[in-house]
C-alpha cells in the first residue's frame, strides 16, 4: 500500500520543525560564532527541562566576553531555582567593572533572597539619597517647649555582603527619624537647633544607624528646619485647665457637702422638738398618776397652775414670749 504524497510531505515538515525546536541550531551557531562552546545535547537538554536555551545562550555569551567564569550548569540551577538569570549576569559584570568583590554564588542569594541585584550594585557603584521622611515632616519638641519640623537626606550606599538579611531602607528612614527626634529633644534651646541643624546630622550620624541594615550610610543631611508650635504652652494652659475643673469639682464637692450637712441638722432639729414635744405630753399624765397615788394634791395642782400663768403674765410683759422658730406656721 502506498502512502500519500501530501502525508509524506505533512510528516516531513513535523519532522523539521521538531528537530528545529528540539535542536536549536541557529543558538548553536551564535555560541560557536562567539566561541562559548556550547553542545548540541545541551541545547537539546535544556529544551526537555523547559528551559528557554536562547536566555542560558546569551547570558552566557555577555559572562564569557565580560572575563566571568560561568558555566552552563551554574545558570541552569540558577533558572531552575526561580532566579534571574540575566539580571545576576549583567549584576556580576558591573561589579566586576567597578572593582566589587561579588562570587556568583553570592549574587545569586541575593537574588533568591528577593532582593534586586543588579540595583544593589549600581547603588554601591552610585549612591543613592533617601528622602527621610518620604512625605511630611518629622515633629520633635525642644527642652523649651517649642516644636521643630525637620525633614533629612539620607546618602546611603549598598554594602553587598549584608543584602541577604539586613534591614530594607525604611528601617534606616525609621531609625534617621527616631535619632533627630532624639536629637532635638536634647537641645535645651529650638534657637540652637536654629543655629546649628549640622549638629543634628552629626550627633544621629555617630550613631552607627546602619547596623544590620543593607546599606552604608554615608551622610545624613537637614534638608529644612521650621519652627512649629508652642507645645510648653499648650499644654501649660491645658493643665491649667484642667486644674480649674478639678477645683470647681472639688468647691462643688464641698458645697453639696455643706448643704447635705445643713438638711441634717434641720432633721435632728426637727427630731429634737418632737422629742420635746412628747416629753411635755408625759406631764399631764405624770400629774394625773400623782393624784391617783396621792403624791399631789388639789392646792399643789392650783399652785402650780398659779406658776404657770404668773410665767405667762410676766413673758408678756416683758415681750420676752416665746419666737417663732423658722419653719413654724403664724
Amino acid at each position: 500500500m502506498q502512502i500519500p504524497f501530501f502525508i509524506l510531505v505533512v510528516l516531513a515538515l513535523i519532522i523539521i520543525v521538531l528537530f528545529f525546536y528540539l535542536i536549536p541550531v541557529q543558538l548553536w551557531i551564535v555560541a560557536m560564532a562567539s566561541r562559548v562552546r556550547v553542545s548540541l545535547v545541551s541545547l537539546i537538554g535544556m529544551r526537555l527541562r523547559k528551559i528557554p536555551p536562547s536566555l542560558i545562550v546569551y547570558a552566557l555569551i555577555n559572562a564569557r566576553k565580560a572575563g566571568l567564569d560561568i558555566t552552563t550548569p551554574m545558570l541552569e540551577t540558577h533558572y531552575l531555582a526561580g532566579g534571574n538569570v540575566t539580571r545576576v549576569v549583567n549584576a556580576m559584570i558591573a561589579a566586576d567593572k567597578a572593582g566589587i568583590p561579588l562570587t556568583f554564588q553570592r549574587a545569586t542569594a541575593i537574588d533568591l533572597a528577593g532582593r534586586n541585584v543588579l540595583d544593589a550594585v549600581q547603588t554601591s557603584v552610585n549612591p543613592k539619597v533617601i528622602d527621610c521622611p518620604k512625605e511630611g515632616t518629622i515633629s520633635a519638641v525642644a527642652k523649651d517647649g517649642i516644636q521643630l519640623k525637620a525633614r533629612a537626606r539620607v546618602t546611603v550606599r549598598a554594602n553587598i555582603e549584608r543584602l541577604v538579611g539586613g534591614a530594607t531602607e525604611e528601617t534606616i528612614i525609621a531609625r534617621v527619624g527616631e535619632g533627630i527626634v532624639s536629637a532635638i529633644g536634647s537641645a535645651d534651646d529650638y534657637k540652637v537647633v536654629l543655629e546649628n541643624p549640622d549638629q543634628i546630622s552629626k550627633t544621629v550620624l555617630s550613631r552607627g544607624l546602619d547596623s544590620g541594615t543593607a546599606f552604608e550610610i554615608l551622610s545624613i543631611d537637614i534638608a529644612d528646619v521650621d519652627v512649629g508650635k508652642n507645645i510648653g504652652a499648650e499644654l501649660q494652659a491645658d493643665q491649667a485647665e484642667a486644674d480649674l475643673k478639678v477645683a470647681r469639682a472639688k468647691a462643688e464637692t464641698r458645697r453639696a457637702m455643706a448643704v447635705a450637712q445643713e438638711q441634717e441638722m434641720k432633721a435632728r432639729t426637727q427630731e429634737m422638738r418632737a422629742k420635746v414635744v412628747e416629753a411635755e405630753a408625759q406631764i399631764p399624765l405624770a400629774i394625773a398618776k400623782a393624784f391617783e397615788e396621792g403624791k399631789l394634791g388639789v392646792f399643789d395642782y392650783y399652785n402650780l397652775k398659779n406658776i404657770q400663768a404668773d410665767t405667762s403674765m410676766r413673758e408678756s410683759i416683758s415681750g420676752s414670749g416665746k419666737e417663732e422658730q423658722p419653719g413654724e406656721e403664724k
